[in-house]
């Protein structure tokens, strides 16, 4: 005999859906779920070095991580909801154009998320909470709006890669703005209150930022060869869509390459050891060989190579890292146990 659903049976049944949509939305790797944990909570490990850890670091590493998960995911729904139109051409599996999921109730999740951030945000410090509402400001007009208005060459691609760049400045901004790393440079101003910081931190964290920029930017160029009809059709300004797709790839190549230098640069300055910058040095020797082997193909079929040289570049990104947790780490035992 067939039983009838009782209400609260329903309820859990509603409360699955958005799960198990979630769980299906994207086609994440478990690897690169796992990766993003580490990827966030590297950076404020950079800042802090190699010392003891104590409650309120590890309160700021755990409170980094979720702030940014949660963002990383609250962007990535905002991307999907304002790029709709442009996915219904380049990528029709996705949920809106697919039908898997409303406009309305993808809004719906990405509030949510939204939300998640800035409490996770305001928990470290107001300063962080600034960095990351603003971030969102730009990033839901810069999606939205301005990306299809302005006709700015390679606007599109030329701003995109900000949202990124909260990953390169929260940790830093975390510790300077809760006196874990104290310097020459004080000041207080109205609403977001106390910072404390280094020339040479700051320094460092500018280096970091311009090797996120640069390698985020080189792996959405050749994604943007692969979205080049569904983008010119919109009126997206990418380097694809304004320069073609031979000078998109291009200038792709010289973007990993630049990035390979500043991420040299940053395992010279920190407390990186000179032990994990060898596999650095594979990883940009390898996506430099990729994105190399793309821009001599022809033009036919750079469509296709394109979103695999994108996927390579993102792992490149990810990966890099996820190395420098990884050293830290490994240093972080070795200073409390005197293993090596």
């Amino acid at each position: 005999m067939k039983k009838t659903p009782t209400k609260n049976t329903k309820n859990v049944n509603i409360l699955k859906r958005p799960i198990i949509f979630l769980a299906d939305w994207r086609p994440f790797p478990i690897y690169e779920l796992i990766s993003y944990v580490l990827m966030y909570a590297s950076v404020p490990m950079l800042a802090f070095g190699i010392q003891t850890y104590d409650f309120q670091i590890t309160k700021i590493i755990i409170l980094s991580v979720l702030t940014l998960y949660s963002g990383f995911f609250a962007a990535l729904i905002w991307n999907d909801i304002t790029d709709s139109e442009i996915d219904s051409i380049a990528h029709p599996n996705r949920p809106v154009p697919s039908g898997s999921i409303s406009k309305k109730k993808f809004f719906l999740i990405a509030l949510v998320f939204s939300s998640l951030t800035f409490i996770f945000a305001i928990l470290v410090s107001v300063w962080c909470l600034a960095l990351v509402g603003i971030t969102a400001l730009f990033v839901a007009f810069h999606n939205k709006y301005l990306k299809k208005m302005i006709k700015f060459p390679a606007y599109s691609e030329i701003f995109t890669p900000i949202q990124w760049l909260t990953v390169a400045t929260f940790g830093f901004l975390a510790l300077w703005t809760n006196s874990l790393s104290p310097g020459e440079i004080q000041f207080t101003l109205p609403i977001v209150g106390y910072i404390s910081l280094s020339g040479f931190d700051f320094q460092n964290m500018l280096i970091l930022v311009l090797f996120t920029y640069f390698a985020d930017d080189a792996h959405d160029l050749p994604e943007g060869v692969h979205d080049v009809e569904g983008d010119r059709k919109l009126g997206v300004r990418t380097y694809a869509t304004t320069f073609g797709v031979k000078n998109a790839a291009r200038i792709s190549f010289g973007m990993f390459f630049v990035s390979g230098i500043f991420g040299v640069l940053l395992f010279l300055r920190t407390v990186l050891s000179f032990i994990f910058l060898i596999p650095f040095l594979i990883l940009w020797v390898y996506i430099l060989i990729s994105s190399y082997k793309l821009l001599k193909l022809d033009e036919k079929d750079m469509g296709r190579m394109g979103r695999i040289v994108g996927r390579k570049g993102f792992n490149y990104l990810l990966m890099s890292y996820n190395l420098i947790f990884l050293d830290i780490v490994i240093q972080l035992i070795n200073h409390n146990f005197n293993l090596f």
